[in-house]
C-alpha cells in the first residue's frame, strides 16, 4: 500500500471527534467496494428482539457494513456498557459524551438474547469506559458467566477495550475464560493520535501480550484498518509486532467513513493487495488471517476460532 500524507485539518466543531478533520472526502469509493442493504426476515427479528430487550450492537452503533449479511445469518455482536463513549476516535461512529449508568442486567439480557437467536457463538465488546476503575471488566466477566449459563456450550468472544492497561482488568475477564480474546490495535503508531485518541500504541501490544502470557489457551485476536494513510511497510511492521506478541487470529479491512464529521479515506486499497497482506500474515505465523475490504473485528468470527482450536 502507498502511503498518503496526512492533509492539512481544520478545526473540529465542539463536541465532534475531538480531532482536527479536512472538509472534504479525498477520494471516490470504488464500484466494487458495496455491501447489500440490510432486509430480510432474520434481519427484521433481530432488529426486533435488540430494541425489545434494550440492547446495542456495534453493528448498528459503528455503522457496519455487513450488517445485512451478519443478521440475516443470525450473528450480532452486542455491546454492553451503554452506546455513549468516553474517547472520540476519529475513525468511530459510535456516541461520543457522558457515560450511561452501568446496567446491572444487562448481562442477563444478552444471555437471553443469545438464547433467542440459538446462537452457539457469541461475541461481545463495549464502548470504552474510561470512568470506571476496571474499565468495564467487571460486566464483560458478568456477560461471559450469563451467556455460560443460561446457553451451554455457547463459546464467547470478547472484544474488549484497553482497560487504561489495567492488568488486574484483564485478569477479571481472563478468569470469566473467554473462549477467544480480542483487542484491536487498529491502525499504525503513526497515526494514533489522529485515529485512537486516548489510546497507546504500546498499551495495546501490551494488553495482547499479557493475555496470552497470563492465559496461553485462550487465542488472542486483533485488527487493523488500512487506507488511513499508512504505508505497507508501517503494515508489515505492526503484523510482526503483534505476532510478537503472541496473537493468534489477525482481521484487515478497509476503512470507511462513517460521516463527514469523521477521518477521510486517503485510499481504497484493492482486493489484489488484501490478498498479499492475508500471505503474508499466515507466512509471518498467524494461525488464521481474516483480510478483505469488507473484513472486521467480528467477520467470519467463529470460523477463525474454530480454524485455531484444532
Amino acid at each position: 500500500m502507498t502511503g498518503y500524507a496526512i492533509p492539512n485539518f481544520e478545526t473540529p466543531a465542539p463536541g465532534k471527534t475531538g480531532v482536527a478533520l479536512p472538509a472534504t472526502e479525498l477520494v471516490v469509493r470504488p464500484a466494487w467496494l458495496r455491501a447489500p442493504a440490510p432486509a430480510g426476515e432474520n434481519y427484521r427479528e433481530l432488529k426486533d428482539l435488540v430494541r425489545r430487550l434494550r440492547l446495542h450492537t456495534v453493528c448498528e452503533s459503528a455503522a457496519c457494513p455487513n450488517v445485512g449479511e451478519c443478521w440475516n445469518q443470525r450473528t450480532a455482536t452486542f455491546m454492553i456498557l451503554g452506546n455513549v463513549c468516553t474517547r472520540r476516535c476519529g475513525f468511530c461512529a459510535v456516541q461520543k459524551g457522558a457515560p450511561l449508568p452501568v446496567d446491572y442486567d444487562e448481562p442477563l439480557r444478552v444471555a437471553e438474547a443469545v438464547a433467542a437467536l440459538g446462537l452457539r457463538y457469541a461475541v461481545i465488546t463495549s464502548v470504552n469506559r474510561d470512568d470506571r476503575k476496571d474499565g468495564g471488566a467487571e460486566l464483560f466477566a458478568l456477560t461471559i458467566q450469563a451467556i455460560r449459563r443460561r446457553v451451554p456450550g455457547c463459546q464467547v468472544e470478547v472484544l474488549i477495550p484497553d482497560f487504561q492497561g489495567s492488568h488486574n482488568a484483564m485478569d477479571m475477564v481472563l478468569d470469566a475464560a473467554p473462549d477467544v480474546l480480542n483487542h484491536n490495535i487498529e491502525t499504525v503508531p503513526r497515526l494514533y493520535r489522529q485515529v485512537r485518541l486516548g489510546a497507546r500504541y504500546e498499551r495495546s501490544l501490551d494488553i495482547l501480550a499479557y493475555s496470552k502470557h497470563r492465559r496461553p489457551d485462550i487465542p488472542t485476536k486483533s485488527g487493523l484498518m488500512v487506507g488511513l494513510g499508512e504505508t505497507m511497510e508501517e503494515v508489515l511492521a505492526v503484523m510482526r509486532d503483534l505476532r510478537a506478541a503472541g496473537v493468534d487470529i489477525l482481521t484487515i479491512g478497509q476503512y470507511l467513513r462513517p460521516s463527514p464529521r469523521h477521518l477521510p479515506v486517503m485510499r481504497f486499497v484493492p482486493p489484489e493487495e488484501f490478498a498479499e497482506l492475508g500471505r503474508a500474515g499466515r507466512s509471518m505465523g498467524f494461525r488464521h488471517v481474516e483480510s478483505g475490504p469488507l473484513v472486521r473485528s467480528s467477520y467470519h468470527a467463529r470460523a477463525a476460532a474454530d480454524s485455531v482450536s484444532d
